[in-house]
């Protein structure tokens, strides 16, 4: 008996059922927590839908998705940091970029898309949407990868943030007797976790200078050691085929 053929969303239907999300969020039929977790599903199968349109006869060999939080000093710390999500896909030819932001109030990838190509001449088309919300896409041939670089970054913030804690602790520790040693702990814990925990990502560069280095983050997972290992060993082909 032939396998059941299941029809996919199409782009439309998906953006459709994020802004209904974000439609019950804002009248209190969806709590925050569930509709990011359900905004943030729907968001990876966007990302999956507009890259198979995007190279829709080519096959997938790997993908690695990634949310990032960025939190703003000028925020409330009761409100949830934004946050950015990004989807890579590669095929045997190319890799491609999905990515979009989680602004508050407004649905991620709920937007139409922006699409940026490097063809295998490197021939680039760019198209940067100045809207955080706009759904951009990057579409990289492996002809124009230059190289991959491991970057390593400290947590700067989170150490001035902790030794900044640990100061305020000390110099008012008459006012702070019983609260003063629980901050002095909790700065000490944060300049460690920035500085023994750095941010670690790697950074695809293209040959052509237009084009920003495509930054992997999460390397380390399953997922992110596949694709990188997809990316490099079609440079290693072209590099002996050279």
């Amino acid at each position: 008996m032939a396998p059941k053929h299941v029809e996919r969303p199409t782009v439309d239907e998906l953006r459709a059922e994020i802004r209904g999300l974000a439609e019950r969020r804002a009248r209190g039929d969806l709590g925050e927590k569930a509709f990011r977790k359900r905004a943030l599903e729907l968001s990876v199968e966007l990302a999956r839908t507009e890259a198979r349109s995007l190279v829709e006869d080519e096959e997938w060999v790997a993908e690695h998705h990634v949310v990032h939080s960025h939190f703003r000093l000028t925020e409330s710390l009761m409100r949830e940091p934004e946050q950015t999500t990004v989807s890579y896909f590669a095929t045997k030819r190319r890799l491609v970029r999905v990515r979009g932001t989680l602004v508050t109030g407004r649905p991620p990838l709920a937007e139409e898309m922006q699409v940026g190509q490097v063809g295998e001449v490197g021939e680039v088309v760019k198209h940067e949407a100045e809207d955080p919300a706009m759904t951009k896409v990057d579409a990289v041939a492996y002809d124009s990868i230059k190289t991959i670089e491991r970057r390593v970054e400290w947590r700067w913030g989170e150490v001035g943030m902790g030794a900044a804690i640990v100061l305020a602790a000390l110099l008012f520790h008459g006012a702070l007797a019983i609260t003063g040693p629980v901050l002095v702990l909790l700065g000490v814990a944060g300049a460690l976790h920035g500085l023994l925990m750095p941010t670690r990502w790697s950074e695809i560069i293209v040959a052509d200078p237009a084009l920003p280095p495509l930054a992997v983050h999460g390397p380390w997972r399953r997922s992110g050691r596949r694709l990188l290992a997809v990316v490099t060993s079609a440079l290693r082909s072209r590099r002996q085929s050279a």
